[in-house]
């Protein structure tokens, strides 16, 4: 059992009456807590990395002491390379043990940057320049991956990169895998001209101790971008004292030491780091990685539950459409060792939670949490505790969440009441008030009375403390002035057999502004017709500005690679839809060419033109709509 059971709000208040978090006396720096760690529990497991999912494929697993050997390695060659403690180490690279020596060296010597490899090389370059990267860790060409081709083409365009160490992932391999790939893997010729290491080598020859001084107290430790579902991904700072909070968390809450937790998520992202990566720092629990990619790697879905027998997996911390994938697949392994599964990123389907729990007779909890208070605000309760089906739980221990209605400085307007939607804000130690993002323009008005961070989650408190989200403010689908919450629209969708998740939206119209619209990914193997789902509805939503006036069934929604509903390309897709029906209804020779993310714009129709287009005509057509539009000449 964790150190503090947590069943119900009553024993946050304990915890909390218990003593004041500085009153706790944790460790000040990343360092301080991995010390303390290893001598408690130096041989026991730490870290398991396994490249391919076969439940009986090879694994390499971590002691304890021998992590922290690898950790310090990593930060006295990020330190020879000019990393000071406000320097920045990048590194965009799929989960490995070096991805993870490169998070915590990174955290000991200066800050990390952890970066999403799925992104494009123009994107990777934004971040690598906004954090002011010297040191880049990345991978070495690899069969079926482009991350080395992208990471050293947005290395020659970025401004302040200095040197690049690269991951070979072929040392993980068997015969003959592992001669296969030096022969096939794709010749990657950087054109930067800065100097690139293998990175497990150099580490290799520096020594296990620190070769430096510690920082002597709290400052920014980790530089996370957001995962940019409603809009441009913008880096968000973390400190020591946030990443030790969730870590406490985490490991007094959740997991317990003897705990052993599976990690398909992204290492760039707050879910794995600041939760699953933290709690174990903090307790010596063990987390299992399976493949590279996590859950996107090959067999991960089909596997999962045979991987869950294997390492006699206790705690599964996991996304809803991992749940959707892996509601598709039997319970075909003996997984009478999972305790609990927490799911959080995104609302959870009522429909896929009782499917769930009905298939595996494992307790499902939902939690919440954000990039921008380091990650965890609230969970429901565990063990026998009361959990409420499609809450997101309690506010826990040192966090204090108001529901408000303020202004754009961030003047509270309302405190909201019982049941009363408002904006979630949040203060929590995990908080870094008035400098959560690198660029000080986007902390203006973000935080209420100074103290808490505006979430831009909708949400409300039941008489019992459960937090509620119902919506995300930008994600609100505004039809002539009245606002519709786009998971009403989800929620009812999902419930149909044949849908396995829905993205709703407000897509374009000339007269109301948006108009509710929906796209369906269906269960695998499974039929429906648009007008059968168009019938369901109407029956199931109740309000009736909310039913959706295009209905779209696609083989997959596009999804962020924490398997977020990536709205941003389901709104690309509606306004060309819309604006190319427009100029059709006109009789006009032209068409949408492409629907780009303008920074100062926001979302922009670029034009292509006809030989007959009259631009003075399509003006005046599309000028109708809100959504800005350009020529592309």
């Amino acid at each position: 059992m964790p150190r503090y059971p947590f069943l119900e709000a009553a024993d946050r208040d304990r915890i909390q009456d218990e003593m004041s978090w500085d009153a706790r006396q944790m460790p000040k720096t990343i360092y301080q807590l991995l010390s303390r760690t290893v001598a408690a529990h130096g041989t026991r497991p730490a870290f398991s990395f396994q490249i391919t999912s076969g439940p009986q494929d090879r694994a390499e697993t971590l002691t304890w002491t021998a992590f922290h050997d690898r950790a310090v390695q990593a930060a006295n060659l990020f330190r020879s390379l000019g990393i000071n403690e406000t320097d920045t180490v990048a590194f965009v690279l799929p989960n490995s043990n070096e991805t993870l020596f490169a998070l915590i060296g990174g955290t000991i010597a200066g800050v990390v940057a952890p970066i999403n490899a799925l992104l494009d090389a123009e994107n990777i370059t934004t971040i690598l320049d906004e954090t002011k990267a010297k040191v880049v860790v990345t991978l070495k060409g690899f069969p079926k991956t482009d991350v080395a081709q992208k990471v050293h083409a947005a290395v020659a365009q970025a401004k302040t990169v200095e040197h690049v160490l690269e991951v070979d992932l072929n040392r993980y391999l068997t015969f003959p895998k592992s001669w296969i790939v030096p022969i096939i893997r794709p010749r990657v010729k950087p054109t930067h001209g800065l100097p690139v290491q293998n990175f497990y080598r150099a580490l290799r020859g520096q020594p296990t101790t620190l070769t430096f001084s510690d920082s002597a107290g709290d400052r920014v430790a980790a530089l996370f971008h957001t995962g940019g579902t409603t809009g441009r991904p913008k880096v968000v700072q973390h400190l020591y004292s946030g990443m030790v909070y969730n870590g406490w968390l985490g490991a007094n809450l959740l997991f317990d030491t003897e705990d052993v937790l599976i990690c398909a998520l992204p290492l760039f992202h707050v879910f794995a780091v600041q939760v699953e990566v933290m709690a174990a720092l903090t307790n010596g629990c063990h987390v299992v990685f399976p493949t590279p990619a996590g859950y996107r790697g090959d067999g991960v879905f089909d596997n999962f539950w045979k991987l869950v027998e294997r390492w006699g997996i206790t705690f599964v911390l996991t996304v809803p459409t991992a749940i959707a994938a892996k509601m598709q697949r039997a319970v075909d392994a003996d997984v009478s060792s999972l305790k609990i599964v927490v799911s959080g990123s995104a609302p959870l389907p009522v429909e896929l939670f009782n499917r769930f729990e009905k298939a595996t007779d494992v307790t499902l909890l939902e939690g919440y949490g954000l990039t921008e208070a380091t990650c965890l605000v609230s969970c429901n309760p565990m063990g026998e505790g009361k959990k409420k089906i499609g809450s997101v739980g309690v506010p826990l221990p040192y966090t204090d969440v108001r529901i408000l209605h303020c202004d754009g400085d961030g003047t509270v307007l309302k405190d909201c009441g019982i049941d009363e939607v408002g904006e979630i804000c949040v203060s929590s130690p995990g908080v870094y008030v008035g400098h959560t993002y690198t660029e000080p323009a986007k902390n203006r008005g973000l935080y209420a009375a100074n103290r808490f961070l505006r979430t831009g989650d909708l949400g409300r408190l039941d008489e019992d403390g459960y937090l509620w989200i119902t919506g995300r403010a930008k994600d609100v689908i505004i039809r002539g002035g009245h606002n519709i919450d786009p998971a009403e629209i989800e929620e009812a969708l999902a419930a149909h057999p044949a849908v396995a998740m829905a993205g709703a939206i407000g897509q374009p119209d000339s007269f109301a502004g948006e108009l509710p619209c929906v796209y369906v990914e269906l269960v695998e193997g499974a039929e429906v017709t648009v007008e059968e789902l168009r019938a369901f509805a109407a029956k199931h939503i109740h309000e009736r500005a909310a039913v959706p006036k295009h209905i779209a069934i696609v083989d997959e929604l596009p999804k962020t690679a924490v398997g977020k509903v990536f709205k941003p390309e389901l709104r690309k897709e509606a306004i060309a839809r819309v604006f190319n029906a427009a100029l059709a209804d006109a009789g006009l020779d032209a068409k949408v060419a492409e629907v780009m993310d303008s920074k100062k714009r926001g979302l922009t129709a670029r034009l292509e033109a006809g030989p007959a287009a009259d631009r003075a005509a399509v003006k005046k057509a599309l000028g109708e709509f809100a959504i800005p539009h350009e020529w592309r000449d």
